[in-house]
């Protein structure tokens, strides 16, 4: 019996969990039941109700469905879906799952279709989609994001599914369905329908030898999410090797993307390491690079070397302080005429490479100040050969 389908929600009022965007009064329901839903784009953890929901938006407005999977979607069974309903009253919903993966030639295809109203976009994915769709294609859509199931909203669900089954469970073995499936209704589901298969008493021993490992919760949710990352970030900020390396495993182990970790490494380079050792960004935006073509699980030890050296790096926010300075002071209203030696095409420049590489000039037309070189690593190299030229 595939429990997964025959308990799938057919209204917003059977589905279980993501309240905050299928309760009565909720935005995204209130746009659906007024007809007004633009393109939208889901993401959360694995069994949570994305393909669900996207079904009962398209029943509830009224527009034919068709399904595909970004990883095996051709362009012309887009265009042909098109050109069907390119004279139609009625617009069809395109379900695209795995959003992520659309190549750039997908989303060009997808994009006059968006502009124009020509059929409804909903898209979904495990990870945030938002860094591997286009700017065009974000500008013309929303983003809504699902949390991993709580266990009273799991054991709801189990006990719809016990209800269609004509088998005896104790309450550990249902204890064990709940608080083994990590927030995840289909993995729940599905672990009741092998057991089911083998024998209609269901125990607890049974269970944990077709699941003998809990499944973590999914790093969609929201505080899991956030604290993770955050702690991540400041243990490898603080230099301290183990915590780093252990919020990067705690991460990978409950499902963050290998390209999130990778451009939060990358933005850190810039932000917390920057002048003291330059290398540093070199490193993390390699890493971004490789993880992105290499991915799970070979990514993991890409993304733990990165850590680890950045971690063991001297530490600067010298380049972090001064663009923020520097920001805050045009923000203020310190605008500063351009320097008419330096305008474009203007006599009085002079090439400093005709001079050996530096030769002293007017740059700004008032004196400022937001650098603070420090002497941390590299830096300070940078600082002493700095002073050296402000000598001449």
């Amino acid at each position: 019996m595939d429990f997964a389908s025959l308990l799938r929600p057919k209204t917003f009022d059977e589905f279980v969990g993501q309240s905050h965007l299928v309760a009565k009064g909720a935005p995204l329901r209130t746009l659906v039941e007024k007809g007004a839903l633009g393109h939208s784009f889901f993401y959360g953890p694995a069994g949570v109700g994305k393909t669900s929901l996207a079904r009962i938006i398209a029943n509830a407005m009224q527009m034919d469905f068709y399904e595909f999977n970004a990883t095996s979607l051709k362009i012309e069974d887009l265009r042909k879906i098109f050109g069907r309903y390119q004279n139609a009253l009625l617009k069809p919903l395109v379900f695209i799952d795995e959003v992520h993966r659309l190549s750039k030639n997908q989303q060009e295809v997808l994009l006059p279709v968006m502009e124009k109203n020509e059929a409804l976009i909903l898209g979904a994915s495990t990870s945030n989609p938002y860094y591997s769709l286009t700017s065009a294609i974000r500008s013309r859509s929303m983003l809504f994001e699902l949390h991993a199931l709580e266990d009273a909203e799991l054991e709801r669900l189990l006990q719809r599914a016990l209800s269609e089954c004509r088998c005896k469970i104790d309450k550990e073995a249902k204890e064990y369905l709940v608080k083994s499936s990590g927030g995840d209704a289909r993995a729940m589901l599905k672990l009741l329908e092998f057991a089911a298969a083998i024998t209609p008493k269901i125990d607890k021993e049974l269970l944990r030898s077709l699941r003998p490992n809990a499944l973590t919760r999914g790093t969609s949710e929201a505080d899991v999410h956030y604290d993770l990352i955050s702690a991540f970030i400041k243990s490898v900020r603080g230099s301290d090797l183990d915590a780093s390396v252990y919020y990067l495993a705690r991460m990978i182990e409950e499902g963050e993307s290998a390209d999130f970790i990778a451009r939060r490494l990358v933005i850190l380079a810039g932000e917390d390491i920057g002048l003291a050792n330059p290398q540093a960004l070199v490193v993390a935006s390699a890493t971004l690079t490789a993880v992105k073509e290499i991915g799970f699980p070979e990514a993991r030890i890409l993304l733990s070397e990165c850590t680890l050296y950045l971690a063991s790096s001297p530490k600067s926010n010298s380049a972090y302080k001064a663009i923020n300075a520097a920001q805050s002071a045009v923000k203020s209203g310190d605008i500063l005429e351009i320097p008419k030696n330096i305008v474009h095409d203007k006599e009085g420049y002079l090439y400093p490479h005709d001079f050996g590489g530096y030769v002293k000039q007017k740059y700004l037309e008032k004196e400022r100040h937001f650098v603070k070189l420090k002497e941390n690593g590299y830096e300070k190299k940078i600082k002493e050969w700095y002073e050296k030229l402000q000598e001449l």
